[in-house]
């Protein structure tokens, strides 16, 4: 079966740049985040009943060719690549943290090894889960960093495999934001968890120092208080809601996921300090239980996943309906809001946009076959050789970027995954990568 990919870099912020810097427009392959000061990772003792699986983290040398080299695996010594060893050292915690604190072998509770490639791309700005491995870029050098500096960040990919292998949400509107939430409250619970912190003292950032100096940005998102975390001139103002009233409807980023996973983020933060203690083991472990226990679906939107958070509460339900009722979400209450309709396009043009990823800008082109344009010839050639019909129509994929790709009337949408090389080559063309 197809899988979809999911991106760490929303792609708001990837328009964002592409408006306010000409270079974005089609260098943006970056979904990647620079994390200036990498949590500290504590050494974690690993008892013989939940010990570590296998990990094995590949070099893809700035090409898109996955998995790549084989670099690092467990148990080997680091070997002075920035990037690998922190790679290596990100998914032993992260898998020590699902074991320990969940009982959990391995992201499909099964002891699977975990398959991690970094240096993917050139000036690659982007991290996701491909539905087999993980892959992390080196970012674009101007705004982000290479986003293995940040521990939650791999925790967040790994924790989107464990949602694949559990509940399974599928990546679009409020399960795919659930998706998108859920990596984040287990990315936080990591990160806690390695510093030793309670939910009172841990920050609630994510993707914290994933810019570089000079971007005006605490992090990517800010878990207590979404549409906080960024307000930088190239970047906008961060624009995830914290409440219902604010939800955004949109094709964006399927339906956008990576904008509306900022309510059940804050419901979780306040659950987190209702029921006190470690994050982890307190509200993290509520959430681990809805999400495992049966009751959330493939499609489940937020008041049937908070249900299930309160039904796995026991002696804290009363905390944890209050939390999801702060952001206007009742429990039980289903109710999904509506999606609006694509629109057509010309017959004689090219058109590609961007949506998706870690950081979630936007990127979107288009070239009129007709017009005296250096590209219009190649991409007419293109145009006859590519069959969008035959393009197979897959579940999007956390974090990855995604693409609207018109060609002369005919439209797909595809997760970059699984562009043709035809496809790339329009993508290039059109975003002028």
């Amino acid at each position: 079966m197809s899988r979809t990919r999911r991106s760490f870099v929303p792609p708001y912020l990837l328009r964002r740049l592409a408006e306010t810097d000409p270079a974005y427009a089609g260098g943006l392959a970056l979904d990647e985040a620079v994390r200036g000061e990498r949590a500290a990772l504590a050494p974690v003792p690993v008892t013989e009943r939940t010990r570590a699986p296998a990990w094995a983290v590949h070099d893809a040398r700035q090409t898109t060719e996955l998995p790549g080299t084989l670099r690092r695996s467990a148990g080997q010594a680091p070997v002075g690549d920035a990037a690998v060893d922190e790679a290596a050292e990100g998914t032993a915690a992260a898998l020590a943290f699902f074991a320990q604190a969940y009982g959990r072998a391995s992201y499909d509770g099964s002891g699977a090894p975990a398959v991690v490639t970094v240096h993917y791309g050139r000036d690659y700005a982007n991290a996701f889960w491909d539905g087999s491995q993980l892959v992390f870029g080196d970012g674009d050098g101007r705004v982000f960093g290479r986003f293995t500096r940040a521990v939650d960040v791999l925790g967040h990919e790994l924790t989107h495999a464990v949602v694949e292998h559990s509940a399974g949400l599928v990546y679009q509107g409020q399960s795919g934001a659930l998706n998108e939430s859920v990596a984040d409250v287990f990315a936080a619970c990591l990160k806690q968890w390695l510093l030793g912190q309670s939910a009172a003292q841990g920050d609630w950032l994510i993707g914290a120092g994933i810019f570089l100096p000079g971007v005006a940005a605490r992090a990517l998102r800010d878990m207590a208080a979404p549409g906080t975390a960024y307000d930088d001139p190239a970047l906008g103002r961060d624009p995830q809601p914290g409440h219902m009233r604010d939800y955004v409807d949109t094709l964006d980023d399927n339906g956008g996921v990576h904008l509306n996973s900022g309510i059940p983020n804050r419901a979780f933060h306040l659950a987190a300090l209702a029921v006190g203690g470690s994050s982890a083991e307190g509200a993290g472990r509520i959430w681990y239980d809805a999400l495992t226990g049966g009751d959330v679906r493939p499609r489940s939107d937020f008041a049937s996943f908070a249900a299930a958070t309160v039904l796995a509460a026991g002696p804290h339900a009363a905390a944890v309906r209050e939390a999801w009722d702060a952001v206007g979400v009742v429990p039980g209450a289903t109710g999904v809001p509506g999606t609006p309709a694509a629109g057509s396009s010309a017959a004689t043009r090219v058109a590609v946009r961007r949506t998706g990823g870690f950081a979630g800008l936007v990127a979107e082109g288009a070239v009129d076959l007709d017009a005296d344009d250096p590209r219009a010839r190649e991409l007419r050639l293109l145009s006859e050789r590519v069959d969008l019909g035959s393009v197979e129509q897959v579940h999007p994929v956390p974090d990855a970027f995604v693409y609207e790709v018109d060609v002369c009337g005919a439209r797909a949408v595809v997760p970059e995954p699984r562009l043709t090389p035809d496809l790339r080559r329009i993508v290039e063309l059109v975003l002028g990568e």
